[in-house]
């Protein structure tokens, strides 16, 4: 099984299109080799909706045509090729459709939802590696999912553009299974709108409180900005060619720019070729200010050679 397709309704999951019993279903595949990551979409996302089925869309190996084209999420991470140890796929389903508010709302009840997948699958094969992989408001669900398990239970999250606080990614690093987990914190100056209009429409947990699109200084965490020409540079050096940003503002550069599914595919197939302490030293220490991408100057055309001024 290459893909599990799993939906939260409420704080409970169940198998998309499928009566069987999620619970039965995971244990038949725990102890599978490779390991497990789980996929999460954001924002207007909708399980079943006639449009915007993720299921469909971003988690499908074969993903429906849509207006603009998204790449496959699996097959982009190494699912779907036939091999014995290539691991289980889970598409993590969820309604994030209404509101900004209701969506975030949503993403809580989700979260605990995840946490009983990566429970059950953890409890039955504690030494199989599990991941996540989230966009915007998934990586809410991440967060939210580590204050309900046990340490180890989840090896790596990779956050993609997350629409989260930074005091709500501390906390949720600050628990039993967040202290044992890594967080690769992706952020781009080409989401700063995105990341003003999450303060702006919701209410943050502190005073002050800026987006993870700001950075996010723990001690297991490292934010890799992937529009910094330094950080793609050095990533490119390790093997992992991303292309460089085409628009100023976009919310889904962090995975339909060329090469960066396939980098988070290495991040967590071959967490050795990239430790988390490695990358937070060769990385750009101060990553550039919040509207510096929509503001910077265009650069201009070279002058004339004299010879043709005259």
């Amino acid at each position: 099984m290459a893909v599990l397709r799993i939906n939260a309704v409420g704080a409970d999951p169940r198998l998309h299109g499928s009566p069987a019993k999620t619970e039965t279903v995971l244990e038949q595949v725990a102890q599978d080799s490779g390991p497990v990551i789980l996929m999460v979409h954001g924002y207007k996302y909708q399980p079943y909706h006639s449009k915007h089925c993720p299921h469909r869309h971003l988690f499908s190996l074969d993903p429906d045509h849509m207006p603009w084209k998204a790449p496959s999420w699996p097959r982009q991470l190494g699912f779907g090729l036939g091999h014995d140890d290539e691991g289980l796929a889970i598409a993590f389903g969820w309604d994030a459709r209404g509101s900004l508010v209701q969506a975030q709302n949503s993403a809580v009840a989700a979260g605990r939802a995840m946490a009983k997948v990566i429970g059950h699958l953890h409890q039955a094969n504690p030494a199989r590696p599990i991941h996540i992989i989230g966009h915007s408001l998934g990586a809410d669900i991440a967060f939210e999912a580590l204050h309900h398990l046990p340490a180890n239970a989840v090896s790596r999250i990779v956050s993609l553009t997350g629409a989260t606080y930074q005091s709500r990614a501390l906390a949720a690093l600050d628990t039993a299974a967040g202290r044992t987990v890594e967080l690769f914190n992706v952020t781009s100056r080409e989401n700063d709108p995105y990341d003003y209009l999450f303060e702006l429409l919701t209410t943050a947990p502190v005073r002050g409180d800026r987006a993870i699109g700001q950075g996010l200084m723990a001690r297991n965490a490292v934010t890799m900005q992937i529009d910094c020409l330094k950080t793609l540079g050095h990533l490119a050096t390790r093997g992992s060619v991303i292309a460089r940003p085409q628009r100023r503002v976009c919310h889904w550069s962090s995975y339909t720019r060329s090469g960066t599914l396939r980098f988070y595919k290495r991040l967590m197939r071959k967490p050795e070729t990239f430790p988390l302490v490695c990358l937070r030293n060769d990385l750009p220490a101060q990553n550039d200010s919040r509207w510096s991408r929509i503001f910077a100057p265009r650069p201009r055309p070279a002058p004339l050679p004299v010879w043709q001024q005259l």
